[in-house]
């Protein structure tokens, strides 16, 4: 499972002119899911997501979380973050997830952040396998690839 963090000034996803999901700043994390992960892979993803210091304190280090920085999360799902590029100039993706499992460790992991993120800091997501339009101001840029 890979998970492309980026801290946020503010993030939406779109399906058609519809918002589906929405926060101010955070995390967007764009998650691909690989045919191997499981309900555990992506616990431990989640964790990282949620502890990862990249958030500034006081002296304007990274430091804190999104949790202790009272951001949002904004999760949005992304298969092709599993593509093998190494060859050609055309990407494989034998080794993602079928749609089904792949939706199935999405939804969970939505309902896992939306269990153990920190009360007041709000939890979103895209509409899985739906032509989205995300829209962003990355802050710093901040952007980090996490696997588990």
């Amino acid at each position: 499972m890979k998970g492309l963090i980026q801290r946020v000034k503010h993030a939406k996803v779109e399906v058609g002119s519809e918002s589906v999901g929405a926060i101010d700043h955070g995390i967007l994390l764009l998650l691909g899911v690989e045919a191997t992960d499981t309900e555990e892979t992506a616990d431990k993803l989640l964790h990282k997501v949620l502890h990862y210091r990249i958030f500034s304190d006081d002296q304007g280090k990274m430091n804190l979380n999104v949790q202790q920085a009272g951001g949002g999360l904004l999760v949005v799902s992304q298969f092709t973050l599993v593509a093998d590029t190494a060859k050609g100039l055309r990407p494989s993706f034998s080794r993602g997830a079928t749609p089904q499992q792949a939706e199935a460790l999405y939804d969970y992991f939505l309902s896992r952040a939306r269990q153990r993120i920190a009360e007041g800091c709000p939890v979103a997501g895209g509409q899985f396998a739906a032509d989205m339009q995300v829209s962003l101001c990355n802050d710093g840029p901040v952007t980090f690839l996490l696997e588990a």
